[in-house]
Order: structure tokens, then sequence, then C-alpha cells
């Protein structure tokens, strides 16, 4: 299967598993709070929860938990760039290069370094 193919298999297969994860909404929550807001939020748990299980080296489920979180925000940089790096430990290159491309091309001018967390950032550079 191609890298291109088994990333979009494994977003849809995490999209998935991230709908059954939601649990129970409480009260504190504003009822105001947009579709919109709510997955930026929930895709941002993800990614934290994928920067928890990198740290301690559990890149299976880091790259699952950023999978799922570019599932909920396929917009969001930080998830594509993390499912990079737990791929690349994994030793998926093909597909890490491929979710490192759509990071690249997502936060092209448009992140602030500095508020990204540690875990995700990265140097832009050039190769030949």
């Amino acid at each position: 299967m191609s890298p291109g193919r088994w990333l979009a298999a494994a977003l849809a297969a995490c999209a998935l598993a991230a709908a059954g994860c939601g649990g129970a909404q409480t009260t504190s929550q504003p009822a105001a709070q947009t579709p919109a807001d709510a997955s930026k939020l929930r895709a941002q748990a993800l990614v934290d929860s994928g920067n928890s299980a990198f740290r301690v080296g559990d890149f299976t489920t880091a790259a699952k938990r950023y999978a799922a979180a570019a599932v909920v925000n396929p917009e969001d940089p930080a998830a594509f760039y993390g499912l990079g790096m737990a791929l690349a430990k994994l030793g998926r290159d093909d597909e890490a290069r491929v979710a490192y491309a759509r990071s690249r091309e997502l936060s092209r001018g448009e992140i602030d370094h500095d508020a990204m967390p540690h875990e995700v950032r990265y140097k832009r550079t050039t190769h030949p």
C-alpha cells in the first residue's frame, strides 16, 4: 500500500476511534461554543496526549493520537508533524515524509513557533 493511501486509511480509522472517545460533556463548557471551536479543542487534547505518549517512548500510541488529531482538525500542522515524528520513530519513513510535508504545507508562515509545544517544533531546513 502506498504511503499516501496508508495515511488516508489510518486517518479514517482514527476518526472512527476518536468519535467514540468523546465522553460525556460537563456543564462547565460554554453553551455558545461552536463546533469548529470544539473540534480545535478536541484536536489539541489529542495532540497533547500524543506528546505525552511520545515523551515516554510509546510511539505507536503517539502516532494514533496524532492521526486522530489530524482527522478532527485537518488544518493543524502540529498534528501532522507529531504524526511524522512518531512514524519516523517506528521506522515508517515514507509515511513520515508524507505527514511532514503536510505539516510544512499547513504551517507556511501561519504558525507561531513559540506557541507550538517543544515536542513538535522543528526548524525549516533546505534539503539538496
